[in-house]
């Protein structure tokens, strides 16, 4: 009798995505882990110069955003539009997630080189400004083609929302690109103090919008939520396009008020995101990612009320803010949507991750809220503020390990072998 064989099962195009994601989440944690240890022991830039801080910082945002946070997404674009779709439309994946790939490193050798636009999240200059687009170009066609070739299918319905889907999303590349350059708005705006509440509420929304859209793309989403949470959505909109623009001030009413209908949102996305049954690993990744959601909704509307947001803007504790939506909420959610895609095996380290990231969030606040009046202590790296900074490094490490984890649950998925 021979001995059984091993055969590899055969990477799905949302696979192969999530793979890529999870690796550029690994990538872009393993950068914060050393700008944590710059922050640490700053006479360390001395010895990586020119690599310092600054040069690192590009890669931790836009690995992050661009890999980590929107890889997930662009898997549920390949399963929707794709399907069962035989092996071509998975090679074809596989070309576009891999040029997207190469985009961001090489906009990482661009970065470290200093070749910057200054813009968060936009630092895509010179050569580098055109990689990603052209990658979107080449991903947005790999979805219509696919898309259209399934347009015999009966599902009537489907076909009407990724058409929809794909229209919007054939802007992004060139928004994308224009944004990018240095004439189109400053990095830093001389006409403003900050984020104004229309600015906030606007960009929250489409947040949401994102969210919602992805229940309903992965069957989640309950039948009778729909009116109710786009109906909201439209009034939040015109809510935020009433309320003053430009240099609002945040005591002024309306601002604070327009901000406040955030709030809406916290029992519509837990009615709209629980009508489907959705896969039992995922659950408590959504469960988390709900909890974090109240929190960023409720803290967010805190730090802008007139009294806080003078002593957080610009400390630690905005950084930690921008961890609560980044690694608390999205990456959470995108755990659970991996999971909805069977992209891996159930992922470990969940609690490594949830305790990891509070301690990082909660060391930050901390922080931040003591900067007033203590700056010089922070600059000169009074033992207080050095013992917080090693709180956050270790609770990097801890998320690090976490991603490290995901990563091998997710080759494990399309590695592990069946017998034959």
């Amino acid at each position: 009798m021979s001995e059984p064989t091993t055969a590899r099962a055969a990477p799905t195009a949302a696979g192969i995505a999530a793979r890529h994601a999870l690796g550029w989440l690994v990538a872009a944690n393993a950068v914060g882990v050393g700008l944590a240890v710059l922050l640490l022991w700053p006479d360390l830039n001395d010895v990586l110069g020119p690599l310092t801080y600054g040069r690192w910082v590009p890669l931790h945002l836009d690995w992050q955003l661009y890999g980590g946070c929107a890889l997930p997404l662009v898997a549920v674009l390949l399963q929707w539009c794709l399907g069962e779709r035989p092996p071509s439309g998975v090679a074809q994946a596989r070309v576009a997630v891999g040029l997207w790939s190469l985009a961001l490193l090489l906009g990482g050798v661009a970065w470290l080189g200093g070749g910057s636009s200054g813009k968060m999240f936009l630092e895509w200059h010179g050569w580098t400004r055109p990689l990603l687009p052209l990658a979107m170009v080449v991903l947005w066609a790999v979805l219509a083609s696919h898309a259209w070739r399934r347009r015999g299918e009966p599902d009537r319905s489907g076909h009407a929302g990724r058409a929809a889907v794909l229209l919007v999303l054939l802007a992004v590349p060139g928004v994308l690109y224009w944004s990018a350059g240095r004439g189109v708005y400053p990095s830093v705006n001389p006409d403003s103090g900050g984020a104004t509440g229309t600015r906030l509420l606007l960009s929250t929304l489409g947040i949401v919008v994102i969210f919602g859209l992805l229940a309903e793309i992965l069957g989640l989403a309950r039948r009778r939520s729909g009116p109710w949470f786009w109906g909201y959505a439209g009034f939040s909109a015109l809510v935020g396009a009433a309320i003053e623009h430009g240099n609002a001030s945040h005591h002024e009413a309306a601002e604070i008020l327009g901000l406040a209908t955030l709030l809406g949102w916290i029992p519509l996305a837990w009615f709209h995101f629980t009508g489907g049954q959705g896969v039992a690993a995922a659950r408590r990744w959504w469960a988390a990612a709900y909890a974090w959601w109240v929190l960023l909704v409720v803290l967010g509307l805190l730090n802008f009320l007139p009294g806080f947001s003078e002593r957080l803007k610009f400390t630690n504790a905005m950084v930690g803010h921008a961890h609560l939506a980044m690694a608390g909420l999205v990456t959470s959610a995108n755990l659970a949507v991996l999971q909805e895609l069977g992209a891996g095996r159930r992922f470990r380290r969940f609690w490594l991750w949830q305790i990891a990231c509070a301690v990082q969030i909660a060391a930050l606040a901390f922080l931040g809220w003591g900067e007033l009046g203590h700056g010089a202590e922070l600059f000169y790296s009074a033992p207080w503020t050095q013992a917080i900074y090693g709180l956050r490094l270790v609770a990097g490490l801890g998320m690090l390990g976490a991603s490290v984890a995901w990563w091998c649950d997710a080759r494990g998925a399309t590695n592990e072998g069946v017998a034959t």
